[in-house]
């Protein structure tokens, strides 16, 4: 199982590129499955969650090609349905990922019936379907348990007026899972409560450049008038406003210098806001006609200002960065309060952080952050994904040599992280902690082998 090894303390400078959006991807990957043509995406990022998706789909008939002759276009695949028989998502497949849940909605509509496994909880807490079910089952669809099972069945979806708010603001992937399967109804469906996140108006791109007729997507009411068929299309995918800003955090607290290309400006805008509060400087350096992808550069002092931050849904702060904030908050010079509205048990990252000297005081959904001058390094261990970043951020900034086990987590959002950071300065490398005690007691140990930098990352000219 992989590790990080980092010593700490260097100074980040550089340009990068951002991915293309991973919480974007999944859903549009499903929704190939309402078409009866090829459909392309380009820039989709190389990912474990990517991976697993497109294992998912193959095996609902639905096959995933590399596309590599698109001209400029990296990570581009190309998704065609040749089995439409074939409508049961495995929970060997499901429970790696939990946008699984985003092919139910696609099946139902497309091919009248879907089996798909409950996807489970988290490390930080149960995110329930409910939603979903209950916005599939206001169109029309007879959905039972069976088994641990998700079953719906419909000759054919009916349009309908659909309130998806739940008690900690609007879903994201309920939302998603009812507008692609409403795309194929018959009449008029109205979401109203709907996630105005802009991952849900990447995909009703998608499905538009198919044949769909979505109106209001980016608000909290989406209208959706149902088509006969949907057809191909070819798209690129949003930069990944998470990854940019977990980057722009790793600038902030080693004090560095990172030019950011295609950085999703006016999707971050309530982080930027944060960022520049504490003192930290971003600024666009280019005037492109769109700020959702413009190129920004990131710079930052050694006098950090606390703040008061609470995560809410889009355009509020994103709760996917609050881990990241919250290790940049340590270094702060006085006391940060960190309140999270999304998932109020998402705080696994503050006994690790911890470890590292982080003075954290937890009461409920909510954490006071006491500034301390310094971060030690140590061996920590990621329990998810964003808190795995975090932990990463800290050790950039930590005094001393920073391990970080379990970090398959990482990979399942950020293409080989270590890579990119290394490429900016950072001392990390990736290695196998049970490879090398196997090599010590054998008695020839071996160094490990440090990444490599990738083509997409070069420093600033």
């Amino acid at each position: 199982m992989d590790a990080f090894r980092i010593q700490g303390g260097a100074r980040l400078s550089g340009r990068i590129a951002v991915d293309g959006s991973k919480n974007a991807s999944l859903p549009l990957m499903a929704a190939a499955l309402l078409a009866d043509d090829p459909v392309t995406l380009r820039r989709v990022p190389r990912l474990s969650d990517i991976a697993n998706m497109a294992h998912l789909l193959a095996e609902l008939g639905c096959a995933t090609d590399s596309a590599p002759g698109i001209p400029g276009a990296p990570g581009a695949i190309t998704l065609r349905n040749i089995d439409a028989s074939l409508t049961q998502a495995r929970y060997d497949i499901v429970r790696t990922m939990r946008a699984s849940i985003c092919v139910l909605g696609p099946l139902v509509a497309r091919r009248g019936h879907a089996r798909v496994s409950m996807p489970g909880g988290c490390a930080f807490g149960a995110r329930p379907v409910d939603l979903h079910l209950k916005g599939l089952e206001a169109l029309g669809a007879k959905i039972r348990l069976d088994g641990g099972d998700i079953v719906a069945t419909a000759d054919r979806l009916t349009g309908a007026t659909v309130f998806l708010g739940g008690a900690f603001g609007s879903t994201v992937l309920g939302t998603a899972n009812v507008m692609s399967a409403a795309t194929l109804a018959e009449g008029t469906t109205i979401i109203e409560s709907a996630a105005c996140e802009p991952e849900i108006v990447d995909l009703a791109d998608l499905l538009n450049a198919m044949g769909a007729r979505i109106s209001g997507a980016g608000s909290p009411r989406i209208t959706i008038h149902g088509v006969e068929r949907l057809g191909g299309a070819d798209h690129a995918i949003i930069p990944d406003r998470i990854v940019a800003g977990t980057y722009a955090i790793a600038g902030a607290i080693t004090n560095g210098d990172i030019t950011f290309d295609d950085f999703p400006y006016d999707y971050l805008l309530a982080m930027v806001d944060c960022l520049r509060q504490v003192g930290v400087d971003v600024r666009r350096v280019d005037q492109r006609e769109d700020p959702r992808c413009c190129r920004v550069q990131v710079t930052s002092s050694r006098r950090l200002r606390p703040v008061i931050l609470t995560t809410q849904p889009y355009p509020g702060f994103p709760t996917d960065l609050q881990a990241q904030m919250l290790a940049l908050l340590c270094m702060a010079e006085g006391n940060s309060i960190v309140t999270e509205k999304i998932y109020p048990e998402r705080f696994m990252h503050v006994a690790e952080l911890t470890r590292m000297g982080a003075q954290l005081f937890r009461q409920g959904p909510t954490v006071v952050v006491q500034g301390v001058n310094r971060l030690v390094g140590a061996p920590v261990m990621a329990s998810d994904l964003r808190a795995s970043a975090s932990l990463v951020l800290a050790g950039l900034a930590a005094e001393g040599e920073t391990i970080v086990t379990r970090v398959y987590h990482l990979d399942r959002g950020y293409e080989r992280m270590e890579q990119t950071l290394a490429a900016l300065g950072a001392e990390i490398e990736r290695f196998n902690p049970d490879q090398d005690l196997a090599r010590e007691i054998a008695g020839g140990a071996e160094p490990p082998v440090v990444t490599t930098v990738p083509a997409a990352v070069a420093p600033v000219p």
